[in-house]
């Protein structure tokens, strides 16, 4: 079987081509030109429990010059919780501000362990906030 010529490209559609690439470009350079850095990152607190610990809880801060971004598509903020073993965690929504500090708590381990993790996605204005988790007070 004989291969077939390659069909040749007009010169029409390789200026459309060309132009349309350095448009694109132009558009995102003066897009981003003049916005402020924003470096998006991850604060997690994780905490453990054993069989009959009541309650335990932990505390996610929030930098100065970061705020809780939203969840990709949604006006929610982007938090995340996951727990392991017989208990029940949630965000602790009479402590937690959304500004200077999100509080996870977890309720009554009822199996040998249990492990509760809370994640919150945030935007950064300047530099990205080293992983220091504080414990909540209670």
């Amino acid at each position: 079987m004989l291969p077939l010529p390659e069909p040749e490209m007009s010169l029409h559609v390789k200026e459309f081509c060309l132009v349309s690439i350095v448009f694109f470009l132009l558009f995102i350079s003066l897009g981003t030109a003049g916005a402020d850095p924003v470096a998006r990152t991850e604060s997690i607190c994780n905490l453990g429990m054993i069989k009959g610990e009541a309650q335990k809880s932990c505390r996610v801060p929030i930098p100065a010059d970061c705020s809780v971004a939203n969840f990709p598509g949604y006006d929610e903020p982007w938090v995340d919780v996951s727990k392991a073993g017989r208990t029940s965690c949630q965000i602790d929504t009479q402590q937690t501000d959304w500004k200077t500090k999100i509080v996870g708590t977890c309720d009554e381990c009822t199996s040998d362990q249990c492990s509760g993790r809370f994640s919150v996605m945030l935007n950064c204005t300047h530099n990205i906030p080293p992983a220091n988790p504080e414990p909540a007070t209670r």
